[in-house]
């Protein structure tokens, strides 16, 4: 464990959009406690760019994820890779390197349970739902622990207007996708995902889409659920639905069900490249009232979150609002030093991780008994 208060020196595997837009940014920003002195990337060009923005010695910048862990040089990594994060996280968590993994943790049960076994003990592994460390969310979370806690809510509600990637990054001036990603390895990291979607939930299109849909964004109202109120405890409702006959290859998503102390959720993410922002509406709704949360577009860094408490007031309705520019992957940063430095346990780690990854099968498992769908791989099971 790193020493109380000390800067841990960190690397950063993928330079992608939310490397460049966020994490950097922050760990550059939060210098008092991070120095970033690695950095991994499959594009050279990027990898050059970011490692002269960012100071990194040439000698510490690989287009081999792998490598610059196995190399060591630092006190934890950063994972913002595309794809499934299991090998990466089980390679780091071997070299003794805590980690701070963007989502999605793992496509398949099995990765996790490996994960686990390499985890064992303090607490070594991060999962990136940063929403989970919004001063709003911790916000509703401290009142509705007041009203009386998870058994006093009635219904969640989450609809999350998903706009394309194109109106969420207009402000971050992004250079040209990268041009010199080689292409055996763009071939050999796709071969491996397929791979993996195939153990996970076998080979239906459908199956996949609503899968990948799941662990890359449905994931994060997942860990809200979690937080407030623990993981739903069925899957009852699954619905997909393209927006036009000939629209975008990912579709809308809507599933329900009941939450372990018998309230009601219902999740809808409607997959709007068009839309003019990105907005997501979370709501608690309770016999007195309501907590809702409403996230702007996650790039927009110090955005606040706007909680809304509704209660009955002198007779009437009352709305009071709380926001805060408190950047939540910054917040989630600084829980990640505590983690490494102070052994503190994060809010979402390999166990929970894992269970997000369980649920998101259940989902594609109910899936398929209501469609037909040839349902395969551990989904199945």
């Amino acid at each position: 464990m790193t020493e109380p208060g000390k800067r841990i020196r960190i690397a950063v595997a993928g330079l992608g959009i939310i490397a460049r837009t966020v994490h950097l940014p922050l760990l550059q920003r939060r210098s008092d406690l991070f120095e970033i002195v690695a950095l991994a990337d499959l594009s050279p060009s990027r990898m050059t760019e970011l490692g002269e923005r960012y100071g990194v010695e040439p000698a510490r910048r690989y287009t081999d994820a792998a490598r610059m862990v196995t190399d060591g040089g630092c006190d934890a990594v950063l994972l913002a890779t595309s794809g499934s994060h299991g090998d990466l996280a089980a390679l780091a968590l071997r070299a003794g390197l805590p980690v701070l993994c963007e989502k999605p943790l793992a496509y398949t049960r099995a990765e996790t349970a490996r994960l686990a076994e390499l985890g064992a003990g303090s607490p070594a592994l991060m999962v990136g739902y940063m929403k989970q460390y919004d001063p709003a969310v911790a916000e509703a979370a401290r009142l509705l622990a007041e009203l009386g806690g998870p058994e006093l809510v009635h219904a969640v509600e989450v609809t999350v207007l998903h706009a394309g990637g194109d109106r969420q990054l207009r402000f971050a001036n992004l250079p040209p996708a990268a041009g010199d990603v080689p292409a055996e390895e763009v071939a050999r990291f796709s071969a491996a995902d397929r791979a993996l979607l195939d153990a996970a939930v076998g080979t239906d299109p459908g199956a996949r889409a609503l899968y990948q849909i799941l662990i890359n964004s449905i994931s994060h109202d997942l860990s809200l659920l979690r937080l407030f109120t623990g993981a739903p405890a069925t899957v009852e409702q699954v619905a997909t639905w393209p927006l036009t006959p000939d629209g975008p290859a990912e579709p809308s998503v809507e599933i329900s069900g009941r939450l372990p102390d018998g309230a009601r959720y219902g999740i809808r993410w409607l997959n709007l490249p068009d839309y003019p922002a990105y907005r997501e509406t979370v709501t608690l709704h309770h016999a007195r009232g309501s907590l809702e949360l409403v996230f702007p577009s996650p790039y927009l860094l110090n955005a606040p979150t706007t909680l809304t408490v509704v209660d009955e007031h002198g007779g009437g309705e009352r709305r009071t609002a709380y926001r805060s520019v408190t950047e939540a992957f910054e917040q989630e940063l600084v829980a990640f030093h505590a983690m490494v430095t102070a052994g503190a346990a994060p809010l979402t780690g390999i166990a929970e991780g894992a269970a997000d990854v369980r649920t998101s099968q259940q989902v594609v498992r109910r899936y398929g008994e209501l469609t037909g769908a040839a349902i395969g791989g551990e989904a199945a099971s």
